[in-house]
């Protein structure tokens, strides 16, 4: 972190919505010091669900921060039946990559890390092959090796576990990797494992979906960012986006306007896990701006 950055905290609340939730939820922090740097809100009014992102400077903050999450629940917690999560800037997340034979993402990935664009720390990488383990080297991060097979992926899971937890990770990131994860790691870390896929499904399932795609003339390809959850491929949307394609453009041009597309999407989708501004209600995302 660096040294002239302002340590600031930050709250994702959601709440059944009612009136006077924002003057109380300020009026809380300015009354203790707190400089408000970033507040975004939405109520879902059909589900009638108010949500919030707060994030304040702690210079002058009077409460200590080991008392602010007992306070704030006393404040305003219990009168609005809050749920809510409580960050600090100054905590640097740990990131486990989970790959297999395809090195797009993993380099993007690496490249943001090594060229300081994230606050976060790669204490490994784990694949089911040993194809990436030079991009691992290369940047100097240890490889992890789990022959991984829909025959072993319970068996292996709880080493995989104990392995992660011995480096403290925090969340996980799927750069194409190509097994179905176990739901030990699933219900070890909710929420917090992202995962990259095209958005073909499920028109154009099997190994070639842009060979299919091209096939049929499709017109536009996708990549979606989402947490796994024990549903394959049908956890929280993080982001999607889209390339055009014409009958100009072969396979080829299909796969790497894909293979670009899915770099974009996964790198936002771990962009906005890191700073704190998705909030997941239910099988859904609040991603604040």
């Amino acid at each position: 972190m660096n040294t002239k950055e302002k340590k600031t905290a930050i709250l994702l609340i959601h709440c059944p919505d009612r009136a006077g939730i924002v003057h109380s939820v300020t009026g809380f922090l300015s009354s203790h010091g707190g400089n408000i740097l970033y507040l975004d809100q939405h109520t879902d009014s059909d589900q009638k669900v108010f949500f919030m992102r707060v994030e304040w400077s702690l210079d002058e903050f009077s409460i200590p921060v080991d008392e602010i999450e007992e306070r704030f629940n006393e404040s305003c917690g219990l009168k609005y039946e809050m749920s809510y999560r409580l960050y600090f800037s100054d905590y640097v997340p740990k990131m486990a990559i989970f790959v297999s034979k395809l090195s797009h993402c993993l380099y993007d990935l690496l490249a943001r890390y090594a060229a300081g664009e994230w606050k976060v720390k790669i204490p490994l990488i784990i694949s089911n092959h040993p194809d990436m383990k030079s991009v691992a080297d290369m940047f100097g991060i240890p490889y992890y090796e789990f022959a991984v097979t829909k025959d072993t992926r319970d068996e292996l899971a709880p080493k995989m576990l104990e392995l992660l937890r011995e480096n403290e990770v925090d969340f996980l990131v799927l750069a194409r990797y190509m097994q179905i994860v176990p739901e030990l790691l699933i219900d070890a870390f909710p929420n917090k494992i992202i995962n990259i896929h095209h958005s073909f499904l499920p028109a154009f399932v099997g190994a070639k979906p842009y060979h299919a795609a091209y096939e049929r003339g499709v017109k536009l390809i996708g990549a979606t960012s989402h947490y796994v959850t024990p549903v394959l491929d049908a956890g929280p949307i993080i982001g999607q986006d889209i390339a055009k394609i014409s009958h100009k453009n072969r396979v080829e041009d299909l796969v790497r306007k894909g293979k670009d597309l899915e770099k974009i999407v996964l790198s936002r989708a771990v962009e906005k896990h890191l700073a704190r501004k998705i909030l997941v209600y239910h099988n859904k995302t609040i991603i604040f701006s």
